[in-house]
């Protein structure tokens, strides 16, 4: 067996042990280097359009490798798929999805020949019309039901029809008259409205496609009590995905805000000082700081302890001592911090500071009279004027007599 790596993937010569994720309900082939693992079993693994998939048996003994696109036995006629897995593993797949092995398991007739994809693209180009005008003919029946996907088999002679519906529909006749606008076998299957996002797809306020469409296979009940165990708003808008259903990722972190709330003081205990009484408020499990009310029903006199200091005045309480305030009689105080300011040399005012600097340089302030270097200049010439002026004091004229 020659080994070969491409871009780091185990390829190892086959196909089966790629790790391409191409869709969903892609299965990496772990077991794809075990020796012997290839020809353990005869059954394959098929996927067909959307999230159907199907096990079936090789008793040709055709050459398959993944990826192959097959033509398998179906009632009535034959369909399309692709061949998704092979080897020892399709049993582990088989048993998880709880496929019986006793029963008759339909078979892999050939790999799909040129004219069997001719006549399944023709199949696949109606559907997206039949679902518009069956959705039509729902609404003049009165039934209360939304047909959101339609699915031919890989000959044409089979449509399957998936549907929501809030209770029980009797679809009676709309099969007949679905039967005779089609003229094709018709079966309906139910799907729920997270199945129908995912068939659909779209982008989620996380900004990442939907998880319902991207690897999401299994849909778990989400319940409200997940949100308020995470504090979390209890708006229905931003509680709902665009399935109108609660968001599948509010089960994601349920079970770590579980364990971290088992370290906190349960939030029905009381707490008795002195002055008052204190009720729960609200919660930072992260943080541990448990914020408390003096009042039951809405926010009074809050205070934010942690959740050592809870505990302290619980033990204080169960001992019949209330302290004198919920707070820490002795509050730490905060280690001094040096003065000089760190960012002084990024602040948003430096360049101003600089411009007004030099703009006092430049301007020179000028100085009063006597200062002023040109009146000292012209002093002795001011003074010379004024010797040669004749003096008009009256008391230092001699008289004229």
């Amino acid at each position: 067996m020659n080994f070969k790596l491409n871009n780091g993937s185990c390829c190892m010569g086959r196909k089966g042990c790629s790790k391409v994720q191409n869709n969903k309900l892609n299965t990496y082939d772990w077991l794809c280097d075990v020796p012997d693992a290839e020809n353990a079993t005869d059954y394959v693994e098929v996927q067909f359009k959307n999230t159907r998939k199907g096990y079936y048996v090789n008793s040709a003994k055709i050459p398959l490798e993944k990826g192959d696109v097959v033509a398998v036995e179906a009632t009535p006629g034959h369909d399309i798929g692709s061949v998704t897995l092979t080897g020892k593993l399709v049993l582990l797949q088989m048993k998880k999805n709880n496929t019986r092995t006793d029963v008759e398991i339909k078979r892999i007739y050939r790999k799909a020949k040129p004219n069997d994809l001719e006549k399944y693209e023709e199949a696949k180009a109606k559907e997206h019309e039949t679902m518009i005008r069956s959705r039509q003919i729902a609404a003049d029946l009165g039934l209360n039901m939304k047909i959101g996907d339609v699915e031919y088999q890989g000959d044409g002679n089979k449509a399957i029809f998936y549907y929501i519906a809030d209770e029980r529909v009797d679809f009676r006749q709309l099969i007949k008259v679905l039967a005779d606008a089609f003229r094709v076998r018709i079966e309906m299957k139910q799907i729920g409205a997270r199945q129908e996002a995912g068939r659909i797809g779209g982008i989620g306020p996380c900004g990442r496609e939907l998880c319902c469409s991207s690897w999401m296979t299994s849909f778990v009940s989400v319940a409200t009590g997940a949100a308020r165990y995470q504090d979390i708003s209890m708006n229905p808008q931003k509680l709902a995905g665009q399935c109108a259903k609660l968001k599948c990722c509010i089960n994601y972190e349920v079970d770590a805000y579980v364990e971290a709330q088992k370290r906190l003081p349960s939030r029905e205990i009381v707490l008795e000082t002195k002055d008052n009484t204190y009720y729960h408020f609200k919660t930072d499990i992260f943080k541990r700081e448990i914020t408390y009310s003096t009042d039951k029903s809405f926010a009074s006199n809050l205070v934010m302890i942690p959740a050592k200091r809870a505990f302290d005045v619980i033990n204080m309480n169960k001992r019949g001592m209330k302290p004198i305030s919920l707070e820490a009689d002795e509050k730490p105080q905060p280690p001094k911090r040096d003065s000089h300011d760190i960012l002084g040399q990024d602040s948003l005012t430096r360049f101003d500071n600089s411009a007004s600097k030099k703009k006092k340089k430049k301007k020179k302030r000028l100085p009063v009279n006597g200062n002023n270097p040109e009146n000292r200049n012209n002093a002795p010439q001011k003074q010379k004027e004024n010797r040669q002026k004749p003096i008009n004091n009256e008391k230092s004229q001699p008289n004229a007599k």
